[in-house]
């Protein structure tokens, strides 16, 4: 039986792979392992429960919901909202749990659990696998403990957590974004309200795309993974900038005024200077994965910033966060961690910081994101391989070796196996496309007849 977890909850075909049954019982078993933890040792347990718009979510929140009173967890339902308001108000309500229902820029059809721990952090490792084996364990036939009477849970509905969560982004920002014009791509998610509501009382000019979520159209041709109509709006309005985010927006990508793309190594660069100019960047430092862009690199070191890199995932940016004491973090994905004000990836916070910042300086948005120069890069999936030996074969270390020495400071080799399918990424970077296309073939024949 494969793991229900992965690095980001439980995800699936709603009602096929994540059925009502299974988000019921993951939502109990959650419950129990949390009082065994000592999680709701001498109070009544609260449990905060929000969603994004997918039509599945409307009977998934019902499960989770009846999962969670059924253990005796008070529940407050927020309906939907972003993921990291989710977290957000999991922490200030002082809840001992949150349980947010998205699969995030996933199409409509699927959909996923996440659950967060006190304060609005993601739940320990640890903790999840222990859900997982006692939701395994009571559906081989394993009776629960089930309270009666008074005992069973209550769900009430929250209403101020849009209001509450708006309230705290206007709060932390730095500066006003008065005299903005901003378009806005909700990608009919979570987003869809909280995101234009917070630019506008901020005080942007809010143009709005992608905002009409009926719960079949979320992420559908449009949102971060879809810019196309975003870079439409904002020449046709005459906007400074435009912002995108994801189904449950946790990221946020953006385009300048006349519909470049600005990605997530490009608005890490921005925001590290501008927390750096504030006092904000602790220790100097920023923290990314191995697949950001060389440019991003170049880029902090001619600032006099560091970079640590990390493994691919934004739950490793965040481990090294956490872990070392520093302030900012991301993804290309546009998934940016400020973890002074979020405790995961907020891509409405990232867009309201960056519209700040282009407000504050009076610079446009091409100019400061012109910090860094994207270097071109060529990545080749190579398929059927034996991954297992690409760090250990002679024949890769010496064409790696080579194509380093080719490429020499302004170029970069990465060589990474895939972690669900049989197969080598190969990534390459260098000032000439051309040279990258080359020596990325070159290292992808080699990997295929060494691996293969």
């Amino acid at each position: 039986m494969g793991r229900l977890f992965g690095t980001d909850g439980v995800r699936g075909v709603a009602n096929a792979d994540l059925t009502a049954e299974l988000a019921l019982g993951l939502s109990v078993a959650a419950a129990h392992v949390l009082a065994e933890a000592g999680t709701f040792e001498g109070h009544r347990p609260v449990a905060v429960v929000g969603r994004d718009p997918r039509a599945s979510g409307e009977f998934l929140e019902a499960a989770v919901v009846a999962g969670l009173a059924s253990a005796g967890v008070d529940v407050r339902r927020v309906g939907v909202l972003p993921t990291p308001a989710v977290a957000y108000l999991t922490g200030a309500l002082g809840a001992d749990l949150g349980v947010m229902l998205s699969a995030s820029h996933n199409a409509m059809p699927d959909n996923g659990i996440k659950f967060f721990a006190r304060g609005g952090h993601k739940l320990a490792d640890e903790l999840e696998d222990r859900i997982e084996e006692t939701y395994h364990a009571h559906a081989a036939g394993e009776p629960w403990d089930r309270p009666t009477g008074a005992g069973v849970g209550r769900v009430t509905t929250y209403d101020q957590g849009f209001d509450n969560y708006v309230a705290h982004l206007i709060g932390v920002l730095p500066n006003r974004l008065d005299g903005l014009k901003v378009v806005i791509d909700g990608a009919h998610g979570a987003a869809a309200r909280v995101s234009p509501e917070a630019f506008a009382r901020a005080g942007a000019e809010v143009i709005t795309i992608g905002t009409e979520p009926d719960g079949l159209n979320i992420n559908d041709g449009c949102g971060s993974t879809h810019l196309a109509k975003l870079r439409a709006a904002v020449v046709e309005h005459g906007a400074d900038l435009g912002v995108a985010h994801d189904g449950d927006a946790d990221r946020c990508l953006a385009v300048d005024a006349i519909g470049a793309e600005v990605d997530g190594d490009q608005i890490l660069a921005v925001l590290a200077l501008a927390m750096r100019d504030a006092g904000g960047l602790r220790k100097d430092t920023v923290v990314a994965t191995v697949m950001s862009n060389l440019g991003f690199k170049l880029a902090m070191e001619r600032e006099g910033l560091s970079l640590v890199q990390t493994a691919v995932g934004d739950r490793y940016v965040l481990e090294e966060m956490k872990r070392s004491g520093f302030a900012l973090g991301g993804e290309q994905s546009g998934h940016v961690i400020v973890l002074d004000h979020a405790t995961t990836g907020d891509g409405t916070l990232t867009g309201l910081m960056l519209a700040a910042r282009v407000a504050a300086t009076g610079r446009s948005l091409a100019d400061l994101a012109g910090v860094m120069e994207r270097l071109p890069q060529i990545l080749i999936n190579v398929p059927d391989v034996d991954k297992s030996r690409v760090t250990t074969s002679p024949e890769v270390r010496i064409a790696v070796t080579d194509a380093e020495r080719e490429l020499g400071a302004t170029g970069r080799v990465l060589l990474r196996p895939s972690g669900t399918e049989p197969l080598v990424r190969v990534m390459v970077e260098a000032a000439d496309i051309e040279q990258a296309r080359s020596v990325a073939g070159r290292l992808a024949d080699v990997v295929k007849s060494a691996l293969g």
